[in-house]
């Protein structure tokens, strides 16, 4: 009989799943919930309630507020940006707030995204921050990615329920995609540093005990049919509009209406270069769509770019060039020569300005020992605005 996976683990120094990240892959990654207590010991978090509100009157900010009226289990759904004064309104009860994109405003709780090295840079997608107050929820639901729930501050009931064969309807009165029925078999509360990891598709609610922060690192799950189509786009954009359906063996037909067995053969045929990508053409197109999945902002080039030799000054200067928040980037090889892609673009390098990139820093130091050509095209990524200016607060 085979022994069952335990369901709580606590973490120990060094091992942040409560085991090695090869266990936690091989058992629980996309197919048990986990909860590891003391994920993070003593947490505190970076943000505090005030700082998550202030970010949710900025008008790129993505924050919704939910509230649940209990009695008549309505909920209602708002999106920001939202004035101050929404705030004077919110009650001391049964409401959440929830931002989305946090770790591309905030370099504290991008920091945290170094704990989940184990994990593709590419496969996470961004870091939501919900602030709630007692009884704050977002009602029963379930979501299409991989996601851990990291408790910041306060406390969080969880309730999941793991058996497959539990319904999983949507309730049709509500804007938000809540469950119909939920029965849970698993019933805890977490507090700061605790975490939960659950794989796609688990039903789960979580509801504040008191005024409490969470943490959701998501990943990324591109459906199917968005990566045909893109993938469809991306091809069609490389094809001219000679290239045509052809049937030079056409013979006539029994019934003109008829789709017979060889136009469906020539029909595959004219798609058999869509069909038949080879890894390197299916990679440079993956890299591109995955570097500019739900991308909440594009990276825009500066209004008034500095010359090459006024760049070079400022990272002497206390400022260091990073990669734009919103500029995502994968590689696509390996070796002395790497291709990465950021935001979609495709540029050629080497390995030692992928590790600067990898790095997400390039400093004043890291500038003077640069040749000529990687300084180039260092300031071809800036000039493009995938990489930025900010002040170095090492």
């Amino acid at each position: 009989m085979t022994k069952a996976l335990p369901i709580e683990v606590r973490a120990s120094r060094g091992h942040l799943l409560g085991m090695p990240v090869a266990q936690f892959l091989k058992h629980y990654w996309q197919k048990h919930p986990l909860l590891i207590r003391e994920a993070f010991p003593d947490f505190e978090s970076p943000v505090s309630p005030n700082d998550l509100a202030g970010l949710a009157l900025e008008p790129l900010a993505l924050a919704r507020i939910v509230t649940h009226d209990r009695k008549k289990d309505q909920w209602k759904l708002e999106s920001g940006p939202f004035p101050e004064k929404r705030f004077a309104r919110t009650g001391k009860k049964d409401w959440t707030l929830l931002v989305q994109d946090v770790d591309k405003w905030d370099p504290d709780i991008a920091a945290l995204l170094e704990h989940f090295r184990f994990l593709p840079r590419w496969r996470i997608d961004d870091i939501m921050i919900s602030y709630a107050v007692a009884g704050g929820s977002v009602g029963a639901h379930v979501d299409q990615y991989d996601v851990f729930l990291l408790q910041g501050m306060g406390h969080r009931r969880w309730q999941i329920d793991v058996d497959p064969n539990c319904p999983r309807d949507f309730r049709d009165d509500v804007e938000l995609k809540l469950l119909k029925e939920f029965w849970p078999t698993h019933d805890w509360v977490l507090g700061p540093g605790d975490m939960l990891y659950l794989p796609p598709n688990v039903p789960h609610h979580g509801v504040a005990e008191d005024e409490c922060l969470t943490i959701s690192v998501g990943m990324r799950a591109p459906a199917i049919h968005e990566m045909l189509g893109d993938l469809a786009d991306s091809f069609a954009e490389k094809l001219s509009e000679d290239q045509r359906l052809v049937d030079p063996d056409l013979r006539a037909a029994n019934d003109p209406y008829d789709i017979d067995a060889a136009a469906i053969k020539r029909v595959r045929h004219s798609l058999a270069p869509l069909l038949a990508l080879d890894d390197a053409a299916l990679g440079n197109w993956f890299a591109s769509f995955i570097t500019r999945y739900r991308a909440a902002q594009e990276p825009a080039a500066p209004p008034r770019p500095l010359s090459l030799t006024q760049l070079g000054d400022r990272l002497n200067k206390q400022h260091l060039l990073t990669l734009h928040p919103y500029a995502r980037m994968a590689r696509l090889n390996r070796g002395r020569n790497a291709q990465v892609v950021i935001a979609g673009q495709t540029i050629d390098t080497d390995a030692e300005v992928y590790a600067l990139l990898r790095e997400r820093a390039v400093r004043g130091a890291d500038w003077t020992r640069l040749n000529q050509v990687q300084r180039d095209l260092l300031h071809h990524l800036y000039r493009q605005g995938l990489m930025v200016l900010a002040r170095d607060q090492r």
